[in-house]
């Protein structure tokens, strides 16, 4: 079970060259339900994910190199390409800061995944957040794959 909040960022926190940087790359063979490939700098996987917004099933199984490419050239839509850095916050928690690439480059988000919807419900975001997005469909990467989006 995937339960994370998705937020709009007003601006980059300090120092961001600090924290670890992974290099994603995702595309979609499906929206509904959502199937998707992702390249996560060197790891691959395939990816089902359920309905839903603050709380969905998600289940990641392994791919090698070459099936994450041969399943990319049967996706349909834009292809996300991001920036994703892992930025601890509040003892337990991490924030993933995603700085997407072209036709995105303006939309900066960040997620951050909980134990419970409670923890979920209680989390105060830190000031560098602005509009809580986590309830529109609008900023799930299955729905900018099929859409060019100007932030």
């Amino acid at each position: 079970m995937e339960i994370e909040r998705k937020f709009l960022i007003k601006y980059l926190p300090d120092n961001l060259e600090k924290y670890a940087c992974i290099a994603i790359e995702q595309a979609y063979l499906s929206t509904d339900p959502v199937v998707r490939v992702r390249k996560s700098n060197d790891n691959y996987t395939l990816t089902y994910k359920s309905k839903g917004f603050l709380s969905r099933e998600e289940y990641n199984m392994p791919l090698t190199k070459d099936s994450y490419y041969h399943l990319r050239e049967k996706a349909d839509g834009n292809i996300i390409s991001k920036k994703r850095y892992l930025i601890p916050y509040d003892s337990n928690l991490t924030i993933e800061l995603d700085l997407f690439l072209e036709p995105f480059e303006t939309l900066m988000l960040a997620e951050v995944e909980f134990d419970s919807e409670e923890q979920a419900k209680a989390f105060i975001p830190p000031d560098w957040f602005e509009k809580d997005v986590t309830f529109s469909k609008e900023y799930h990467n299955s729905y900018l794959s099929s859409k060019i989006f100007n932030v």
